[in-house]
């Protein structure tokens, strides 16, 4: 059996593409699977290093302003489409695959546009509650859409070929235990809030959320961890001025990176953070409690709609970024405080939204559709 998976641009895209290709191979260790994507993007360096096969082709995105460095981009991206679909069908010709995935990113495509035109079965999966427009026009012909959030359904053109999968996530994230997570961490019972805007840190979130420190860090027994992002380790100095230290304050854990996510997430009371699909979906797995900052700077806004469907369904809580203040944030961990049941409700009531199998599902349909071909 021979199938292409075809991922790239963000991690988001590429780690779940590459959790279902492990889980095909462990299915089948006979397998061939092929990746393609871009040679400068993060697929490049993330697919070859989990021991998959990659090719490339030239593909681009649109950008949306109309500055002369962003029309020249926009020609760029124009000129490689009049070719992609050659270079796609002198990958897919060779290798025959039996099933094609696409994973997101503009390189899906016209992978996905040229296996269906060559007769081959088709499947994407869409990680977000407001599809992508590429994704929206590749519904209409997939032999099967795969969706994390129900109500990305209604903007699809699939009817009984949209199917519920969830977002695969990482193995850590499904066998973490919440008491396990606290004893590893040395919590005694004191809440632990636990905080990020991202690998590289979002200044907003940064700064919010020192205010948020400066304020609460002698007001109440509670535990802050707070990733501030490779990009945002000025607000451990700005803590230290005015007198919050690891010596002086040992509840409060400020740090660029968190090495061990799972366990913070399994072991907190309240999480906030962005709103990416990855992290909704460990959200929802773990069933923790979370206020979400949706990051306004993503396409289509998407992160809010990620967002949203969480809190329509009282699973999570919300603040645009907007509205995003100290006071704000403040008052919702009080309540956390003041109410720890009703706070445990919201981080129950995600845990019911969730895919737990998510995995399993994709390469069921991946499975199926192949021995269609057949």
């Amino acid at each position: 059996m021979k199938v292409v998976i075809a991922a790239g641009g963000t991690g988001g895209h590429i780690n779940p593409a590459l959790s279902v290709a492990e889980e095909l191979r462990r299915r089948d260790p006979a397998i061939e699977i092929l990746f393609i994507g871009t040679a400068d993007r993060m697929e490049a360096n993330l697919v070859p290093k989990a021991g998959f096969d990659f090719a490339t082709i030239e593909i681009s995105g649109f950008m949306r302003s109309f500055s002369p460095s962003d029309i020249k981009k926009n020609l760029i991206t124009l000129k490689r489409l009049l070719f992609v679909s050659r270079q796609v069908e002198k990958i897919l010709k060779p290798f025959a695959p039996d099933v094609v995935v696409g994973f997101g990113g503009y390189v899906s495509g016209p992978v996905v546009r040229t296996a269906h035109k060559l007769g081959i079965p088709t499947a994407i999966h869409e990680q977000n509650a407001f599809p992508g427009k590429t994704n929206i026009e590749l519904s209409k012909y997939a032999d099967a859409v795969m969706l994390t959030a129900e109500e990305a359904k209604k903007h699809m053109h699939a009817g009984d070929r949209a199917v519920l999968t969830g977002l695969p996530v990482r193995d850590d994230i499904l066998t973490c235990d919440r008491d396990f997570a606290r004893a590893k961490l040395g919590l005694d019972s004191k809440p632990l809030i636990f905080s990020t805007g991202g690998s590289l840190g979002s200044a907003t979130i940064n700064d919010c959320m020192k205010q948020v420190v400066a304020q609460l860090a002698d007001r109440h027994a509670v535990r802050f961890v707070h990733g501030c992002g490779k990009n945002g380790t000025k607000m451990i100095d700005d803590l230290k001025e005015i007198g919050i230290t690891p010596e002086s304050h040992p509840e409060v854990t400020v740090t660029d990176y968190i090495y061990d996510m799972a366990t913070y997430l399994a072991a907190c009371d309240l999480f906030i953070n962005r709103a990416g699909a990855s992290s909704l979906a460990e959200i929802q797995t773990l069933g923790v409690t979370s206020l979400l900052i949706p990051s306004p700077n993503v396409t289509e806004n998407h992160q809010y709609h990620n967002a949203m469907a969480l809190v329509n369904k009282d699973a999570a809580l919300i603040l645009e970024e907007k509205d995003l203040a100290a006071e704000k944030v403040i008052e919702i961990i009080e309540m956390c405080i003041a109410d720890a049941a009703k706070c445990r409700q919201i981080g129950q009531n995600a845990k019911k939204m969730g895919v737990p199998d998510a995995k399993k599902k994709i390469v069921d349909i991946i499975l199926r559709l192949a021995d269609k071909k057949k």
